[in-house]
């Protein structure tokens, strides 16, 4: 996906329904997009203002924490470019 948007619609795979210890089934579509395998790890988060979950393939997760950090430090670096300018 990059940085290319996606609409809602095609952001959405389905619903599952919750087993009784809990489990659900990750529907096919959305394993094979998002590369989803047996073995790796999925952060799970509640929604901080709602009832609901989401679902982070760990290795995304970091990916997108370090490229984060990047652009942190890359705006404190021009922050401090333009305060010795002055």
């Amino acid at each position: 996906m990059g940085t290319m948007r996606k609409k809602l619609e095609d952001c959405f795979f389905g619903a599952v329904t919750v087993g009784e210890r809990g489990q659900i089934v990750i529907p096919a579509e959305a394993r094979a997009e998002l590369d989803l395998n047996p073995g790796d790890k999925v952060m799970v988060m509640r929604d901080p203002t709602k009832d609901g979950l989401m679902l982070f393939k760990v290795s995304a997760a970091r990916e997108f924490l370090e490229e984060l950090r990047n652009m942190l430090d890359r705006a404190v670096e021009e922050s401090e470019k333009e305060e010795g300018k002055e």
